[in-house]
């Protein structure tokens, strides 16, 4: 990942799965390529101005699938004001992940493919699901390795700063 080695290190002592674990210092996202569903290039730079929670996932991974409900009421309540990109390491690419799609009803969430988990190696990540928040400046704030509950009041305490304070998130909430 982006964080510093002794920040690593530490990191590593104290991790635990689904617990966000702050970049120290932030660092811009690594600039790595992946595709839409239709297989055009991005960058993480083409999300800049919004913040960003960059999940990586696998319709094969058990804890991505229990995780997705979340992540897909998390830009529902929050559209416009942040995206979930939602990178597919699925090595079969949209011909597995579109199905999927249809057959649990993801229709907010930003899907994303990257079959040859270049995302996954840019950030250095140790397993699936792995989520990355980057804020609207493009810089890497924090990870989470293993599954959480996005949309819960951990998480949206996590991601407050960077939507422009309480407001915005009690807003979104209704």
């Amino acid at each position: 990942m982006l964080l510093a080695a002794a920040t690593r290190a530490a990191a590593d002592d104290q991790m635990k799965l689904g617990e966000f674990i702050p970049a120290n210092p932030a660092q811009p996202a690594p600039d790595v390529t992946f595709t839409n569903m239709n297989g055009a290039p991005l960058h993480f730079t083409d999300f800049k101005g919004k913040p960003v929670v960059v999940n990586l996932w696998a319709t094969w991974c058990q804890p991505c699938l229990r995780e997705m409900p979340s992540l897909e009421r998390l830009q529902s309540k929050l559209e416009g004001k942040l995206t979930v990109a939602a990178i597919s390491e699925d090595r079969g690419g949209a011909k597995i992940v579109e199905p999927f799609l249809g057959e649990n009803h993801i229709q907010t969430v930003k899907v994303f493919l990257d079959p040859k988990s270049e995302v996954g190696h840019a950030f250095k990540t140790r397993g699936l699901p792995t989520s990355i928040v980057i804020d609207a400046k493009g810089n890497v704030v924090g990870e989470i390795e293993g599954p959480t509950e996005w949309d819960g009041p951990k998480m949206m305490s996590v991601l407050r700063p960077l939507l422009g304070g309480l407001a915005t998130l009690q807003n979104a909430a209704r």
